[in-house]
């Protein structure tokens, strides 16, 4: 993003964040900090290209998207994983296996068939076998969220954006995405080794410490970059201040 500013998807005349420069390089495991109300959301969903910058410029994987077709830009996001917070935004007439499955089905024209193999392995990889046939409305919003991550794992994205994943989480779900997203970003055997680059959002960066390698925050409108793991210790006091001040 260069000087980007970033508008509510149903307010375009609202700017919800200003003058963002940032840039996310392969291997980056970013933290971004906000409370609620701060623009993640936005950010997050313009950061995959499903929304267009309000002002600035948005470039991924090198290519400015305002510049591209609609079928271009679809294989640029096709390349970036997006999850969303609570519940993921499943599709409830669905089954999990069947939302898993539906990116294959639609981006890949794989009949269900095809499809079925690849989907049984992310279910496996991420203990979803026993829910396979369930709706997601019948799930706790914590196996949702688990679903959401199947969904936009089957693709195998080279980029995972997650949108406040640890929220509502006990802590026992919390650490299996902990554990879970180390093992991405050193490179899995999901991933033949290869790293993942992640994103998260949070309002609490406490639990990213010690994972995450670079921090930002969004507060008043604005983007704070806050360095890695030294300047986020460094900064600790400071960062407290930055909360209070928007409580």
């Amino acid at each position: 993003m260069i000087d980007a500013s970033i508008a509510p998807a149903q307010l375009h005349r609202v700017t919800e964040l200003k003058e963002i420069n940032w840039c996310v390089k392969p291997g980056n495991f970013w933290a971004i900090g906000g409370l609620h109300g701060s623009g993640k959301t936005d950010f997050m969903a313009t950061a995959a290209g499903l929304q267009q910058p309000a002002a600035g410029v948005l470039k991924i994987f090198s290519q400015e998207i305002s510049d591209l077709h609609e079928d271009e830009l679809l294989k640029i996001r096709l390349r970036i994983g997006l999850v969303f917070a609570v519940g993921g935004r499943l599709f409830n007439r669905l089954t999990v296996a069947e939302n898993v499955a539906l990116p294959l089905r639609y981006h890949r024209n794989w009949k269900e068939e095809e499809a079925e193999e690849s989907v049984r392995e992310i279910l496996e990889l991420t203990d979803l076998i026993p829910y396979a046939r369930q709706i997601p409305s019948a799930l706790s919003r914590s196996w949702q969220q688990r679903a959401a991550l199947a969904r936009a794992l089957v693709l195998k994205p080279e980029i995972l954006l997650l949108d406040s994943p640890l929220l509502g989480l006990d802590l026992r779900q919390q650490k299996w995405w902990l554990d879970f997203l180390k093992n991405l970003s050193e490179g899995s055997a999901f991933y033949d080794g290869r790293p993942v680059t992640i994103v998260v959002t949070t309002d609490n960066f406490q639990p990213w410490k010690e994972l995450a390698r670079q921090f930002a925050i969004l507060k008043n409108n604005r983007w704070h970059e806050l360095g890695g793991r030294a300047e986020l210790d460094a900064s600790d006091e400071s960062l407290q201040e930055l909360w209070a001040e928007e409580i």
